[in-house]
């Protein structure tokens, strides 16, 4: 059972850490690093009983796995076209269409390499096979630690609900996406009032070149034409991005009450990534995330990932950059 005690070990670190801070992207490296090695370890397993059905098992496993590359391949090319037809052809609604032809790429590189076997073109395919298991690696910790965030239940006391703007449509129409986000803001503030308080909503978001009044207004007057009490409201109508969202609220919070707790309410995919800014801005308080259209969520958590490598452009290129060189050496022993 000692090889199982790697995997031990970084998920008990894991919970530590996560039950000290909750909004940290290392406690999503720690919970992949933790399964990676207890599946390691079980293959290795396997593999050393030697028994028929062990290897079976094993080998099963690594079809299964090239068999769900290869249906991902393919859901995220049609969740591509999908978003094209629907969203536009803007950089940001191509990701899952990129992504889908990256691994392709990639899988294309790899078999051209082993078939052909020249130095060159096996470092490129040593170097491009690093990387984009590390890419892998990550987007798969983000993705089940975002999915674990968005469980957690809120918490009993909270004197703020702070909803996140998302721009507004035809100048001052509060879209879908946005209607959602401030459903999910009553729904919470109902609940906590009917804990004994009485959270102040705080609707976040400035005005844009294009809106013809700020996304703060807009989202304020959705809540009280369907019933919500406008003494109950704050606008912020200062913000231009999530990061602006959260640090001019943070200080009408500090402001009304400096001991505050707070509930910040955004679309689902988005809410990982908002609890790590409101980590770096010193917000004190969750997130939490309302639904979203089902064909826009890939698309839509993909932008949030990459957003995550640029937060972390550093770690992640100094990375790479090992990656690169690894492939180097591998072309220059041949």
């Amino acid at each position: 059972m000692l090889v199982y005690a790697p995997a031990a070990l970084l998920f008990l670190v894991f919970c530590w850490r996560a039950l000290r801070e909750r909004r940290r992207f290392g406690n999503a490296v720690l919970l992949g690093l933790a399964v990676l090695c207890a599946l390691v370890a079980w293959m290795f397993r396997l593999i050393r009983s030697g028994s028929t059905s062990a290897l079976f098992m094993a080998y099963s496993l690594l079809a299964l796995c090239a068999l769900g590359i290869l249906v991902l391949t393919y859901l995220l090319f049609v969740n591509g076209l999908r978003m094209v037809r629907k969203e536009g052809r803007s950089p940001a609604n191509l990701l899952s269409l990129m992504a889908a032809l990256s691994i392709l790429g990639v899988i294309a590189l790899l078999i051209t390499a082993a078939v052909v076997r020249t130095p060159l073109l096996v470092g490129i395919g040593a170097a491009a096979l690093g990387l984009s298991s590390y890419v892998s690696f990550l987007f798969l910790s983000f993705v089940c630690y975002a999915f674990l965030y968005g469980r957690l239940q809120v918490r009993r006391k909270a004197d703020f609900v702070v909803v996140l703007g998302s721009g507004l449509v035809g100048g001052s129409t509060v879209p879908p996406l946005l209607a959602s986000r401030l459903d999910r803001a009553r729904e919470v503030h109902s609940r906590l009032t009917g804990r004994g308080v009485s959270p102040v909503l705080i609707t976040s978001g400035g005005q844009g070149p294009d809106e013809d009044l700020p996304e703060s207004h807009a989202m304020a007057d959705y809540l009280t034409d369907r019933g919500f009490p406008a003494e109950l409201i704050e606008r912020e109508d200062r913000s231009t991005s999530t990061e602006e969202n959260l640090r001019f609220s943070k200080a009408i919070m500090e402001k009304a009450r400096p001991g505050y707790r707070c509930v910040v309410v955004t679309n689902n995919y988005h809410a990982f990534r908002a609890a790590l800014t409101a980590r770096r801005a010193g917000v004190r308080g969750q997130v939490v995330g309302a639904p979203t259209a089902a064909y826009f969520w890939p698309n839509a958590t993909l932008r949030e990932f990459v957003a995550v490598l640029v937060d972390y452009r550093r770690t992640n290129i100094a990375i790479g950059l090992l990656f690169v060189l690894g492939g180097v050496l591998v072309w220059s022993a041949r």
